[in-house]
């Protein structure tokens, strides 16, 4: 898909409103503040909002943080809606004011987007990230150190610190490119991606300890119950990192993390190394996400959210294994 010119877009209208999905991810969040800072510089007459679910207070080091609107107020008539990082199901309550804006925009990396929800479309499931398609957009006369740091840790965290396969040679151009600008880069993925508090290091320690390797050895599964969230007086936010940690795991294909989030409800995370595109496998459960890295929420036991997951997954394995044979 080709991209557009995203000024020409905007131009004219008066209040342009930003929003990405529900339970904002680095990616989301990065894509959508440096869209935010780029639009209010270059188009100063213009009224730009940004509005996401409260995201994780480690992205407050991204400028514009404080400024992000959790209540997705929006005056009577928007002008532009840029949907960033998803399709218009996954935009919250923010989807009722996409729906009545005079013109759509959409930038997303996911598959399971298609050609794009909006009036004007840049959606290409092979890139790296939502950030890194932004960046694609902006014209480099209005770029500046802070815009360039949030396009990079959107980057960053979308690759796992550019180790997933979604890391082509344009994405660590494009990185290279930004950190040009003179950020602590080092310092920011420390802050951001590997930093953790005592209560995510106790959580990730239950869950590495209470995992379970199946499949022989080739997948992996965890999971942390409502009464645990509790007594660390945690929440989904503290949980990032838990998944990617298993993947890592050796001998371990595919890992699925998941976390009860109501009575006899999962919200599940899932992961691959090499050949099992898990948004095939989130997709079944009306979920959705990339081909190493997606997420669903499905209901039923532990045991049972398990054993229906790995049964697709099961069936991507036996595929891969009569290819190649």
């Amino acid at each position: 898909m080709e991209k557009f010119d995203l000024i020409e877009e905007c131009k004219d209208a008066k209040t342009i409103f930003i929003s990405g999905h529900v339970r904002p991810d680095a990616d989301c969040v990065s894509s959508c503040l440096a869209m935010y800072m780029y639009l209010k510089k270059a188009l100063p007459e213009t009224k730009v909002k940004v509005s996401l679910e409260e995201p994780a207070e480690v992205f407050r080091c991204i400028k514009g943080f404080d400024e992000i609107d959790s209540t997705y107020a929006a005056d009577n008539e928007v002008d532009v809606f840029i949907a960033l990082d998803c399709e218009k199901s996954r935009l919250g309550e923010a989807g009722e004011i996409f729906a009545n804006a005079k013109k759509r925009i959409n930038v997303d990396h996911h598959v399971s987007n298609g050609r794009g929800c909006g009036d004007v479309n840049y959606v290409v499931p092979g890139y790296s990230s939502t950030a890194e398609l932004v960046y694609d957009l902006f014209d480099r006369q209005y770029m500046d150190m802070e815009i360039a740091k949030a396009v990079y840790i959107g980057i960053a965290h979308d690759t796992g610190i550019f180790k997933y396969s979604n890391t082509s040679p344009k994405t660590l151009r494009t990185a290279a490119e930004l950190i040009e600008y003179g950020f602590d880069f080092p310092g920011i993925i420390d802050e951001t991606f590997y930093e953790k508090t005592y209560a995510q290091n106790q959580l990730l320690g239950r869950a590495l300890l209470e995992s379970i390797v199946f499949m022989d050895g080739k997948c992996i599964v965890s999971a942390i119950d409502k009464k645990t969230l509790d007594f660390y007086n945690a929440t989904s936010k503290d949980l990032e990192g838990i998944v990617n940690q298993l993947r890592v795991t050796k001998g371990v294909e595919c890992a699925i993390f998941m976390y009860e989030t109501g009575s006899l409800e999962y919200k599940v995370s899932l992961r691959s190394c090499k050949y099992v595109d898990v948004s095939k496998v989130a997709a079944f459960f009306g979920g959705g996400g990339h081909v190493r890295a997606a997420g669903c929420t499905i209901n039923g036991t532990f045991y049972d959210v398990a054993n229906n997951i790995s049964k697709q997954i099961e069936l991507q394995m036996k595929a891969h294994e009569e290819e190649n044979k």
